[in-house]
């Protein structure tokens, strides 16, 4: 299992096995990623962010390359797929978190990423539901950490449908425009880079993480 995982996670993070993956899968099978990153703990491992890029590069034309699909179809699903997955990762939070909290590491779950999680939505409060879905990893434990802490109902819908439609939109839509563009040609690189900015969050609270406790065990 763990090896399928890897040479699957090895062919989804390179840009032109995403490009393929998209084109042959089509809409359904970006909303099946989308939904499994943001709504099943499995799901971590599954490229977000690119994929978003990607898309949006594939919808529109630009010299012997077709447009693969219609932007607005792509945002309109990936939305409701976005929604409907943190949907069910707060479900799961509500129904099964503290469960898990005794569960041990395993290959689809380590509780580190829990507790990051749990602490970015303390930090955060309910802005992290729109946060997260920027950030790697917190994109997929936040919500189940936001059910964990019994965060109303109607209260986590309003924040997740905001954040999975400035997300959806934010990237594909970025996307489009760069495949207009010589940028286009370079998909690797530009992947590249919005894996980079993705992680520059994760990196930066890391830090300060670090930075406290030293200082803490200094006093």
């Amino acid at each position: 299992m763990e090896s399928w995982l890897s040479d699957f996670w090895s062919h989804l993070h390179t840009a032109e096995g995403l490009s393929q993956t998209i084109q042959a899968g089509g809409i359904s099978l970006m909303c099946l990623i989308i939904f499994a990153e943001t709504g099943l703990l499995a799901g971590f491992f599954l490229p977000g962010d690119s994929l978003l890029v990607t898309a949006g590069v594939l919808t529109i034309a630009n010299g012997d390359r077709p447009a693969y699909f219609d932007p607005w179809m792509v945002t309109g699903a990936l939305t409701v797929a976005a929604i409907i997955g943190d949907q069910t990762g707060y479900w799961l939070g509500r129904k099964y978190g503290h469960a898990m909290e005794a569960k041990p590491d395993s290959w689809w779950f380590k509780r580190k990423h829990l507790t990051a999680a749990r602490d970015y939505f303390a930090e955060k409060g309910p802005l992290a539901i729109v946060l997260a879905r920027f950030v790697p990893l917190m994109r997929t434990f936040v919500p189940f950490a936001a059910g964990m802490g019994e965060m109303p109902a109607r209260r986590f819908l309003l924040w997740n449908t905001l954040g999975g439609i400035l997300w959806i939109n934010s990237l594909v839509w970025l996307g489009h425009w760069l495949g207009g563009t010589p940028m286009a040609d370079q998909l690797h690189k530009v992947i590249l880079i919005v894996i980079v900015v993705s992680f520059i969050p994760v990196v930066w609270t890391a830090a300060k993480r670090l930075l406290t406790s030293r200082r803490e065990t200094r006093t």
